[in-house]
């Protein structure tokens, strides 16, 4: 394929990325980048076709690691939400020791678990918060 300088590429090419973050990077913009630059380098003194090879390959690597931290976060989510049903009906002691009661619920925030006791105290299950079967 040839590219010339009045070489564009469509907009709406790579429908996919309406339904991606804004901050993953696709390879239309790849694309685009790479057009701008190879329109705005020296001719004197014009890059190597290897150094394009190169940052296809580097972009590929970090749109992999984007869609690998997207995948683990949604493990994470389900890791704790399996987590979150293994503590409802059990006493909870909080890492202080001076809150504890049954757990009527659980519920999932961005920091993490959050036991919600039968008189509506919310604990966060973090390091040193005890669980135990309910008496």
């Amino acid at each position: 394929m040839t590219v010339d300088m009045t070489t564009t590429i469509p907009t709406g090419a790579n429908s996919t990325t309406t339904s991606t973050s804004k901050t993953a990077v696709d390879y239309q913009s790849f694309l685009k980048l790479l057009i701008a630059e190879m329109k705005n380098q020296d001719p004197t003194k014009p890059m190597d076709s290897t150094q394009y090879v190169a940052q296809l390959a580097t972009f590929s690597q970090v749109e992999q690691s984007v869609q690998t931290n997207t995948k683990l976060d949604q493990i994470m989510q389900s890791s704790a939400l399996s987590q979150a049903d293994a503590l409802i009906g059990r006493s909870i002691t909080s890492a202080d020791g001076k809150t504890s009661g049954t757990v009527a619920s659980v519920r999932l925030a961005s920091s993490g678990l959050i036991a919600v006791l039968a008189n509506g105290t919310e604990i966060p299950v973090t390091s040193g918060v005890s669980v135990k079967a309910a008496s």
